[in-house]
């Protein structure tokens, strides 16, 4: 019963971190702004960063099981 909410957790935050790096990755390669209004490598290391953590915090949850 308790591994319902790891489960759940872990899905989210591994399908957030995905996709926000798949995201970024093809804002990247077209040349287009990760985020309006700031720098090109900023906003892309910030991203990057932030779907990383978010991968790893799924793959954190999917550990608890």
């Amino acid at each position: 019963m308790e591994s319902e909410p790891a489960i759940f957790a872990g899905t989210v935050f591994s399908l957030f971190g995905g996709a926000l790096l798949v995201w970024t990755v093809a804002r990247v390669r077209r040349h287009r702004p990760v985020a309006l209004g700031v720098g090109p490598v900023a906003s892309a290391t910030l991203a990057s960063v932030a779907g990383v953590l978010a991968l790893a915090a799924g793959t954190w949850c999917f550990t608890r099981l």
